[in-house]
């Protein structure tokens, strides 16, 4: 899928994480006391009724150097949306992000599901989509949390795009997986950058 984003090519040891579906109380801000203990900078896709909803967590990330990006403001699935209605939505988000002065243009689909008629409407208004290589899957709760772990962490390479969630849904194992996956790679000398 050419036009996407799914890698970087970093001139050092470098992973770029990122955080789909939130900002939400709880989950958000413990996602951000694991950032700061390795002085990591990643990358929100924020879904924009909950920036709606949660606007002083959405100030607190820019304020530690993060980065907001567009998510829809309602997670739809590009697939099973109009095009016209798609690009409503993901407005909508951009006008709850730009009550945060975020001017630029990243956006990644729900559920990496978006029609080549949307993407291409997107890319005309000058947002960059972003893909993954690694998806942790810690949203999926039949997935024991050391499992999750192992399989993130093997999957990863130098340059990767990560997918963790910044939900309720995720919780359980975002809270075992993140610290652990940072100390990871942390230790084997990797800086962890926005996008």
């Amino acid at each position: 899928m050419p036009g996407y984003t799914w890698h970087k090519q970093p001139e050092g040891k470098t992973l770029f994480i990122t955080f789909d579906d939130g900002p939400v109380p709880v989950v958000t801000p413990f996602v951000l006391e694991q950032l700061k203990a390795y002085n990591a900078r990643a990358t929100f896709f924020c879904v924009g009724d909950n920036l709606s909803k949660h606007p002083e967590i959405a100030e607190q990330l820019l304020r530690e150097g993060h980065v907001l990006a567009n998510h829809t403001f309602n997670h739809l699935k590009g697939w099973q949306t109009s095009t016209s209605d798609y690009l409503q939505n993901i407005r909508a988000c951009e006008a709850e992000l730009s009550k945060f002065q975020v001017l630029k243009r990243l956006f990644r689909p729900p559920y990496g599901r978006i029609t080549g008629k949307q993407a291409a409407k997107l890319r005309q208004e000058g947002y960059e989509l972003i893909m993954w290589d690694v998806l942790t899957n810690d949203y999926d709760n039949s997935l024991a949390p050391e499992e999750c772990l192992q399989k993130s962490i093997k999957f990863t390479e130098n340059g990767s795009i990560v997918v963790f969630h910044d939900s309720v849904k995720a919780q359980r194992n975002l809270m075992y997986v993140l610290p652990r996956y940072l100390e990871h790679f942390a230790k084997q000398g990797y800086t962890f950058e926005a996008l």
